[in-house]
């Protein structure tokens, strides 16, 4: 056998062996997850393409946007909602892999205000007069009508007996991180969202924590695309191992399911 014959077949079996790993590195997943989640889903990509050498993409916003976009052919691979409905909507247009959807996480619901606010810890229950504690302000939360964390704080502010004094207080916004910034810049008040976005926001306090039997359980479902790339299966195993756990608990997060060796 000649040397140049060596050296090619040498060659040949350098490539085949490269070949795996230039596909992953060739391999862009996209993740369309509830703005809430940005944080951890950050750190949780960051740490699959290190283990993985897939590249992702995340896109957030908040769960009926993106429910949405993915209705209209958006290219995503895994959708991540803020509550059950909105997973529903696409289960139900047969829009995502229903044998891959999963129950990944809890949250809780909290009233926040301004880091400076002369407004302290308070108790809330039935009876609050949320409309007298905002005074003059405004409060912040999502849009009550369709995005989740509106949806829990509407349900919690009528089950309480609230909802009907405050109601036309309310600055409604499209997704749960744009009311957080508009409390934490003393454009709001008070706000309502998810106790793991005033963990994240320097500039805001938590003054309250509402009761979980006051609204629907808070729960983040997460499931493959009906086009998702063969690669977004091992995206969702990883969100179901103990790195991922470790970084959603490390945000305040409920993890939900049993993690993974």
């Amino acid at each position: 056998m000649s040397i140049r014959t060596v050296f090619a077949f040498i060659l040949s079996i350098g490539a085949v062996l490269a070949a795996p790993a230039a596909r992953a590195q060739e391999t862009t997943l996209t993740i369309f997850a509830a703005a809430s989640m940005k944080n951890a889903v950050d750190d949780i990509n960051a740490a699959f393409t290190r283990q993985t050498g897939i590249k992702t993409v995340a896109s957030y916003a908040a769960s009926p946007a993106l429910a949405k976009q993915i209705e209209q052919g958006a290219p995503a691979d895994v959708f991540a909602s803020a509550d059950l409905d909105w997973m529903d909507y696409l289960a139900q247009k047969k829009l995502i892999k229903n044998g891959t959807r999963t129950n990944l996480l809890g949250n809780r619901l909290v009233l926040i205000a301004p880091k400076d606010s002369k407004i302290t810890e308070i108790a809330i229950g039935p009876g609050f007069d949320l409309a007298k504690l905002a005074g003059d302000g405004r409060i912040a939360t999502a849009d009550v009508r369709v995005v989740p964390v509106g949806k829990y704080a509407k349900a919690a502010l009528e089950k309480l007996g609230s909802w009907t004094a405050a109601e036309r207080k309310f600055a409604m916004t499209d997704n749960v991180r744009v009311a957080l910034a508009l409390v934490g810049r003393g454009e709001a008040a008070l706000g309502i969202v998810y106790e793991t976005d005033a963990k994240v926001e320097p500039n805001v306090k938590i003054v309250g924590h509402f009761p979980e039997n006051s609204h629907p359980p808070i729960v983040y479902p997460v499931a493959l695309t009906a086009n998702a790339k063969p690669d977004a299966a091992k995206y969702l195993a990883f969100l179901r191992a103990g790195t991922a756990q470790v970084i959603f608990e490390r945000y305040g997060f409920t993890y939900l399911v049993k993690a993974g060796p």
